[in-house]
């Protein structure tokens, strides 16, 4: 059971993940005595699920195309990259004695590949330097009086801080801790909130039977994906994704997730089309399907032609009837441009990611809320998003790095108004 921290506080961080952490490790640095509040029973929760296949740090492309994915965001986010991007966030790594290395696809690892040991040495780290952690204590918003409202074991306290830290996650994963309840807390003091929405998410398709219970799980590799945005730009990408039982995920769908969803929100189901051999061309699918076939069946021929995956001849037969199916222009052309109608997005408690959140407009340079003088956001709590790739995790870890920087400088100018 975490001690009962003091009534009064320097600084109070709310929420223990990678952007608080780094909130209070950058506070603590600077001299600020830090009070770190985690709902959960330990910190980092997300941090360690995320990492369980292979902890994802950050990527190693070119900072210019590392910002850009970013998207609407890339200019406020690439303002934080300035002062601490994926290089720093390597030699950060280093210093709690974890080494990292960039993979095939560029992003970058830690060389045991997990998380427990980078998290481990980090909180003992930050309890050695004085950072006081109180789990299983739950901030429920604002007493009129300022203070903050805290449900604790022993029961609900007000506490009272000199700067706030809100570092909370957004709507993904509630079951560790980012449930999005901030939201109608921080509305009510004039704080503009974005609605939280799915991102990094699949979208429901709404399969036959037949394929939903045959090849739920099953990859699709390597397979382009073209889609049309609002303006009608074509967006083309090569990698890997998954059938689900109700339709499609995987890093290539979570690419474009944010636009997708948009688009269905704005026009309802929206289609896209996958190349399922991207390396044949049309010609020679047409002139390899056009070969006779003799006794084999069309399934047997559609396999020793185009070489595709079981699963993709699956889907081929839930977009095509038998007479189209065995017309080899049909099916060659199908193969390079398979539609598929993407429905809804799914709920943002399986995705990976939320965007929405706070809105950057309404916060001071130093992540500072211009409604709420001397606290700071933080993290996925802010109205961004990234995919996957690394992408996430190092611009939580540079706006947390920037919060703090922020907050100390609200408190050291709070003491010299006080003393002058």
């Amino acid at each position: 059971m975490s001690p009962l921290p003091p009534t009064h506080v320097r600084l109070a961080i709310i929420g223990g993940g990678p952007a608080g952490l780094m909130a209070a490790e950058t506070a603590r640095a600077a001299g600020i005595e830090v009070d770190v509040f985690e709902a959960k029973g330990s910190v980092g929760r997300k941090f360690l699920i995320a990492g369980k296949g292979g902890m994802n740090l950050t990527h190693g492309e070119p900072k210019r195309e590392f910002v850009q994915r970013y998207g609407a965001r890339a200019r406020e986010v690439g303002a934080w990259l300035d002062a601490f991007d994926a290089d720093d966030l390597r030699e950060w790594a280093r210093g709690l004695g974890v080494e990292t290395f960039v993979g095939t696809s560029g992003r970058v690892f830690p060389s045991d590949l997990k998380a427990a040991p980078l998290l481990r040495g980090w909180v003992h780290r930050l309890r050695e330097s004085g950072v006081r952690f109180h789990v299983h204590h739950r901030w429920l918003g604002w007493h009129a009086d300022g203070s903050l409202r805290m449900a604790t074991p022993e029961g609900e306290r007000a506490i009272r801080a000199d700067a706030v830290v809100l570092a909370l996650g957004g709507g993904s994963w509630p079951q560790l801790g980012s449930d999005g309840a901030w939201q109608p807390w921080l509305a009510d003091r004039g704080v503009t909130v974005t609605p939280l929405v799915p991102s990094n998410c699949g979208f429901d398709i709404g399969w036959t039977d037949h394929l939903a219970s045959r090849f739920g799980g099953a990859p699709l590799k390597p397979v382009v994906i073209h889609l049309r945005d609002a303006q009608g730009r074509e967006h083309s990408r090569q990698g890997e994704c998954v059938i689900t039982a109700t339709g499609i995920e995987g890093s290539l769908i979570y690419a474009f997730s944010g636009l997708l969803r948009d688009a269905i929100a704005a026009h309802g189901p929206t289609t896209i089309t996958l190349d399922l051999a991207p390396d044949r061309t049309l010609d020679r699918l047409r002139a390899d399907l056009s070969r006779p076939r003799g006794s084999r069946s069309m399934s047997e021929h559609l396999r020793r032609q185009s070489g595709l995956a079981r699963v993709k001849a699956a889907l081929l037969h839930e977009v095509l009837d038998r007479d189209q199916f065995h017309d080899a222009e049909t099916l060659a052309r199908t193969i390079k441009r398979l539609p598929l109608t993407l429905k809804q997005a799914r709920p943002i408690e399986e995705a990976i990611s939320s965007g929405g959140g706070v809105r950057l407009e309404g916060m001071d340079e130093h992540l500072m809320l211009n409604a709420l003088p001397g606290v700071f956001c933080a993290g996925e709590m802010l109205d961004w998003e990234a995919p996957t790739g690394g992408y996430l995790l190092t611009a939580c870890f540079a706006s947390g790095r920037l919060a703090g920087l922020g907050a100390t400088r609200w408190i050291h100018r709070s003491v010299e108004n006080r003393t002058t």
